[in-house]
């Protein structure tokens, strides 16, 4: 039997199909864990930790923590967003018209290489997930997202951002 062709058919989004995947429930999943799992810390261990700090690392413990929970709020809200779509409760374009509310962009460690070293093991680790989720996430908004008619920019990072963000992941 031969291949029928439909006229009208609409290419198959790999893109869709991954956000709509077992590979995305389990990214919510860690995601969703990751933010329950920072917010233990916080409010917990990592209260007493910070009392131990130095002045300069209880600076950048503050920091880090308050940079942790904002990007921790972008993922969530990107990734609630996207599980709406798949449960047919938003359509991409109302999740793309809702997600312009979603401040979602790259936002790196606060503290330097150095002073981040020095900071608990488990709000360092906290922020390396994290950090690693963001780009898992921002990956799979772009393809989601991007405006195929839009012209491709290459990302303006300076050679210096880009050594620091080197020392950054080699904490990671």
């Amino acid at each position: 039997m031969g291949r029928t062709n439909i006229e009208g058919d609409e290419p198959v989004s790999f893109a869709e199909r991954l956000a709509a995947s077992d590979a995305f429930k389990a990214m919510f999943r860690e995601g969703m864990g990751l933010v329950e799992a920072a917010a233990a810390y916080l409010d917990g261990p990592g209260r007493q930790e910070a009392k131990t700090l130095p002045r300069n690392e209880s600076l950048a413990y503050a920091a880090e923590s308050m940079r942790l929970t904002t990007r921790l709020m972008q993922l969530a809200s990107w990734l609630l967003l996207q599980r709406a779509v798949n449960e047919g409760e938003l359509t991409l374009d109302q999740a793309a018209s809702e997600k312009r509310k979603v401040k979602l962009s790259y936002q790196d460690a606060a503290a330097a290489p150095e002073v981040f070293a020095r900071l608990p093991k488990s709000l360092r680790e906290l922020v390396c997930e994290s950090l690693r989720l963001q780009a898992r996430i921002i990956h799979l908004d772009q393809l989601l997202y991007l405006d195929p008619d839009a012209p491709f920019a290459a990302p303006t990072t300076s050679p210096v951002e880009e050594q620091l963000n080197r020392l950054r992941a080699a904490f990671c």
